[in-house]
């Protein structure tokens, strides 16, 4: 079974690593120090068990959990004892080590990976699914900041970054236009010029070619004028 280890702590994982060298069925294929980059790491590649670590700065380990769509199995690793009732509150979670973590545990441990059934995805509530139809997480320096997406003014493409305009903020992140666009609801957003994404219910005005978005005055391409006129209310 491949498997990964996400610990922010290199001497805990190094000790994980060590562990699983010594269960012929267990081949440690990649190890983290955030939950950031195997989040990456995994929507590229498919593993069988992950063992995470719980407490982690700036993105736990059950945030970490919440954000896979497909979870294989789960071992989580911490040092709080009380950790338990939460973890079996998701299906993908197998077992949970305490540390420091001992060899015989570990085997047990290996047991409950064996018996456990084949990927069992969770299904999100309608609850969940509402949440995450409202929210939009963004990468900046390896920290997963939440935004409603309905905060979401505009969006401009700068190079190999994209802005994102709130009323209140800024946000700068390294993707493109094209990959932000098929992560937005079509019933809110709509890309008007090749450089720019706008949440039409936030236009105030329209004039010539350009759009008026709170202070922001958005160009709008001749080729994304005609969506624009079919998608508004016109009196």
């Amino acid at each position: 079974m491949n498997c990964i280890i996400i610990d922010d702590e290199a001497t805990a994982r190094a000790i994980v690593k060590q562990l699983c060298t010594k269960v012929e069925e267990l081949d440690v294929i990649e190890e983290f120090d955030n939950a950031i980059s195997a989040i990456k790491f995994l929507n590229q590649n498919s593993i069988d068990v992950i063992f995470l670590d719980v407490h982690m700065p700036g993105f736990s380990g059950v945030d970490f959990v919440q954000t896979l769509k497909d979870p294989p199995k789960v071992v989580m690793t911490t040092s709080d004892t009380d950790f338990a009732i939460a973890a079996y509150e998701y299906e993908c979670i197998v077992d949970y080590l305490v540390k420091p973590i001992t060899l015989e545990r570990f085997q047990k441990c290996l047991l409950k990976i064996k018996n456990s059934s084949a990927k069992r995805p969770q299904i999100p509530t309608a609850n969940q699914e509402n949440a995450q139809e409202e929210d939009l997480y963004i990468n900046i320096d390896r920290r997963l900041i939440k935004l409603k997406l309905n905060d979401i003014l505009v969006i401009e493409a700068k190079g190999d970054y994209i802005e994102i305009k709130t009323e209140k903020e800024e946000h700068r992140v390294h993707t493109t236009l094209k990959k932000i666009k098929e992560k937005l609801p079509e019933k809110l957003f709509l890309q008007i010029h090749r450089s720019y994404i706008i949440n039409f219910t936030k236009i105030i005005d329209i004039e010539d070619n350009s759009v008026l978005i709170a202070k922001n005055v958005v160009p709008i391409s001749r080729s994304n004028r005609p969506e624009l006129m079919r998608r508004l209310n016109l009196l």
